[in-house]
């Protein structure tokens, strides 16, 4: 049975590709940004995040998507396969633009009816507020996250899947979808 974890940085398609492979398996897709950011963006306090993560997480099936560092021992030691989506910067910062843009001139309900507005898109000053700048200076952490990741000895026993582009995540769905469960 699938136990996915999908990384990367804010806007590189990690939500998609997991609720992709979740509509495939028919497994419950866990939204780690669903879990912690309640009412008005306020963050759940770190036991019950990690209490509710670990209670998420002991299904036998799910496909998770997040990078929260409070709670990746937990998923990545229950995980079979990381994904890990590495964009490049440019390519990750045109797709963040154009989602926080959409979400935010559409006032789409997120989680906990949050919604991204105008006025934090262009706090581009301030990465609490912004996620164009939160995931500008994420970059390189979460590139460089996911280079430690396959070399740590820890995680050997995972299969690690690299995707660097849209057709990368295809290449995966695809895959799966041949080997079924």
């Amino acid at each position: 049975m699938p136990r996915i974890l999908v990384i990367g940085n804010s806007g590189s398609g990690k939500t998609t590709l997991a609720s992709r492979i979740s509509n495939l398996f028919d497994i419950p897709h866990i939204e780690l940004d669903a879990i912690f950011h309640q009412a008005n963006w306020s963050p759940l306090e770190d036991d019950a995040f990690r209490d509710r993560v670990q209670t998420e997480t002991l299904q036998t099936d799910w496909v998770v998507c997040g990078n929260y560092s409070i709670v990746r021992n937990i998923i990545w030691e229950r995980a079979e396969t990381i994904i890990a989506i590495d964009l490049p910067r440019w390519k990750n910062m045109w797709r963040i633009l154009r989602r926080t843009a959409r979400r935010a001139i559409r006032r789409e309900e997120l989680w906990n009816n949050n919604r991204e507005s105008l006025k934090d898109v262009l706090a581009v000053h301030d990465k609490k507020r912004s996620i164009i700048r939160w995931a500008w200076s994420m970059h390189q952490d979460r590139r460089d996250e996911i280079n430690r990741a396959l070399v740590d000895p820890q995680w050997a026993n995972k299969q690690f899947l690299v995707v660097k582009n849209r057709a990368g995540a295809d290449e995966v769905v695809e895959m799966f979808r041949t080997l079924g469960r």
